[in-house]
């Protein structure tokens, strides 16, 4: 059994593309106000909103749990719609050794599709795949979706 691993989902949202990128990219900060029961906050701790290689410290909650997660923007690709996130920090290095955040927003009809894939180097064999926070990731697209089209 291998112990590096990809997940990977889409969604389907009424939002433009460039919205769903903008808030992701450029204002994280304001997602903890879209979707306060799965973020409780999201801090600048190196650089400025929307660079690469500023770092970012996340409080959220998945599985009932509160945790945290500290991110370096690897890369912001705008004509792509694409964000690069690296953990450097957190709860999720207690089972992996790294684990990488692609999100990646398409124009599609009236909306866009976002697409979130998970690059991951897990610790030990027995640790699962990041199924529930895929999920997580999922939900807050329809939360950030329901914000933008509000």
């Amino acid at each position: 059994m291998s112990l590096f691993g990809k997940v990977e989902a889409d969604v389907e949202i009424k939002a433009p593309a460039e919205k769903f990128h903008e808030l992701f990219s450029r204002r994280p900060h304001h997602i903890s106000n879209v979707c306060p029961d799965k973020i409780q906050g999201c801090a600048l701790h190196e650089g400025d909103w929307g660079n690469e290689g500023s770092v970012i410290y996340w409080d959220y909650v998945h599985d009932g749990q509160a945790k945290v997660v500290k991110e370096k923007i690897e890369a912001i690709d705008d004509t792509n719609k694409l964000v690069t996130l690296k953990v450097i920090e957190g709860d999720l290095l207690q089972e992996y050794k790294s684990f990488k955040i692609i999100v990646q927003a398409t124009p599609k009809g009236e909306g866009s599709l976002v697409h979130w894939s998970f690059e991951y180097e897990k610790l030990k064999e027995d640790v699962l795949e990041p199924k529930t926070l895929l999920q997580f990731a999922i939900d807050a697209s329809k939360d950030i979706d329901a914000h933008l089209t509000a």
